[in-house]
């Protein structure tokens, strides 16, 4: 009786290992498949793109606004501490095409070069994942095309960035990788940039190359901290000129509050960047925080669903 007991029970133990042996075979599959992170919660940091994209059918809207110097010259009580001047004011759609593709639409009012038309496209090569089997970090391409439709000024009266000859003198271009990565809570990006400009002044260089970082810091669930920052490279040739014409050059650098409501995400931001758009803060920042001239700015952002594919539904 003993033996036939053992027996039964030695069965019990192979067959119970057996369910758990192919418990372990119909699970590994799923341990395997690896949820995307979220680096950053919008498109955009403070100056620069952020890694994430839109999903198929997102249709991103938002507005971007710059206002005068809190400080300095033209800051104080008598310009309201900057918010009676508009710098500028970006109004701008993104469109995800595919999960990882998106294009990208805008306007903006610009400055020095105003009335800007901007046409890019955005392209996530790789997705942070929360498990080990997936990629470690987030690597997205922006690349996009600005024109000007400005009204050309007198080439008589001296060569300036406006002083267009022909049509091609009116674009730039700008070609960026944003590498990010979220360790906890904490989010970092790096982000170099290459910058051309078919139409300069004489003292300045068509090519630029730029090395940019940014950070998010959650403070609470709906209100977050963020700062990015660039570092253009120039020869010394091209800065000695720039402060010869009483101009010269520093790295644009930004700080604000996301503040995370239903439906919108709002971003309150301080920047001694004038323009909005990379291909004009990354060539011409002649703002210093150290004498107070650095800005109010803010950026208001509604996500859409365009389309599904019926599969999603």
């Amino acid at each position: 009786m003993k033996r036939i007991l053992s027996i039964i029970l030695f069965f019990a133990f192979l067959n119970s290992a057996a369910q758990e042996d192919s418990t372990v075979a119909i699970t590994t599959p799923e341990m395997a498949e690896a949820t995307p992170v979220k680096v950053f919660y919008s498109q955009k940091v403070i100056n620069t793109k952020s890694a994430e994209v839109l999903r198929k059918g997102v249709l991103d809207f938002n507005i971007a606004h710059s206002f005068g110097d809190i400080g300095g010259d033209g800051g104080g009580i008598k310009r309201f501490f900057g918010l009676d001047n508009s710098t500028d004011v970006r109004i701008g759609f993104q469109l995800g095409l595919s999960d990882k593709f998106n294009i990208v639409a805008a306007r903006a009012k610009g400055l020095s070069v105003a009335q800007q038309w901007e046409l890019g496209l955005k392209w996530q090569l790789l997705q942070q994942m929360e498990k080990g089997t997936g990629s470690a970090v987030s690597l997205t391409m922006y690349i996009n095309d600005v024109v000007s439709t400005q009204r050309r000024s007198n080439r008589l009266l001296g060569v300036t960035e406006t002083s267009f000859e022909d049509f091609s003198d009116r674009h730039s271009q700008v070609i960026q990788l944003l590498l990010a990565r979220k360790f906890g809570k904490v989010s970092l990006q790096f982000n170099p940039l290459f910058l051309h400009t078919n139409h300069v002044v004489p003292y300045d260089q068509e090519n630029i190359f730029a090395l940019g970082g940014a950070i998010r810091i959650p403070l609470s669930k709906k209100i977050v901290i963020l700062a990015d920052y660039f570092h253009p490279f120039r020869s010394q040739s091209t800065r000695d000129a720039f402060e010869a014409a009483n101009l010269k050059l520093y790295d644009p650098f930004g700080i604000g509050f996301e503040i995370l409501t239903e439906g919108h995400v709002f971003h309150l931001n301080f920047t001694n960047a004038t323009e909005i758009l990379e291909n004009r803060f990354i060539r011409k920042t002649v703002s210093n925080w150290g004498d107070g001239e650095f800005r109010w700015a803010f950026t208001l952002t509604r996500n859409f669903i365009l389309f599904q594919d019926r599969k999603s539904k």
